[in-house]
C-alpha cells in the first residue's frame, strides 16, 4: 500500500531530503506532499488524506508546534500521526511535543534507516510495505 506522507519544513532542499530519504529507505509512496509551513500543510490536510505528517517546528507564518495544536483540535486531523523532524533536540523539548500527541522525534541529520524506522513504527508497516 502506497503512503501519503507530508513533509512539512520551511526549506525546500530539507523537503527534498526527507522525500529522497523516504524513497531510498523503500518506504512506497503516493506522490509527494509538501508544505513550506504550518498554514500551507493545514490547507492540504483538508484537502488530502494523509497517512502521516513529517514536519519541523521553526517555520515561518505557522510553526509545527501550532500546526500539532491545530489538528489536535480537529476531530479528523487529529488521528493523523505526526513525526518532528528537527535540529531542536532537547529532552524538555521533546516531552513537550510528545504531551502533545508527536508519535516520535527525529533528529536532523538522520539517516533513511532512522526515518524507515520511525515510520515502520508510527503506522505498523513491517519491512516489505504490507501493514
Amino acid at each position: 500500500m502506497a503512503l501519503n506522507i507530508l513533509v512539512v519544513d520551511d526549506s525546500e532542499t530539507v523537503r527534498a531530503i526527507i522525500l529522497k530519504t523516504l524513497k531510498m529507505s523503500g518506504i512506497a509512496l503516493n506522490a509527494p506532499l509538501e508544505a513550506s509551513n504550518g498554514s500551507e500543510a493545514l490547507a492540504l490536510l483538508k484537502e488530502q488524506w494523509v497517512d502521516l505528517v513529517l514536519t519541523d517546528i521553526n517555520m515561518p507564518e505557522m510553526g509545527g508546534v501550532e500546526l500539532i495544536e491545530r489538528m489536535k483540535d480537529d476531530e479528523i486531523l487529529k488521528a493523523i500521526p505526526v513525526v518532528v523532524v528537527s535540529t531542536e533536540g532537547s529532552a524538555t523539548r521533546i516531552e513537550e511535543l510528545k504531551a502533545k500527541g508527536v508519535k516520535a522525534y527525529i533528529r536532523k541529520p538522520f539517516t533513511p534507516e532512522q526515518i524507515r524506522e520511525v515510520v515502520d513504527e508510527v503506522l505498523g508497516v513491517n519491512n516489505d510495505g504490507e501493514s
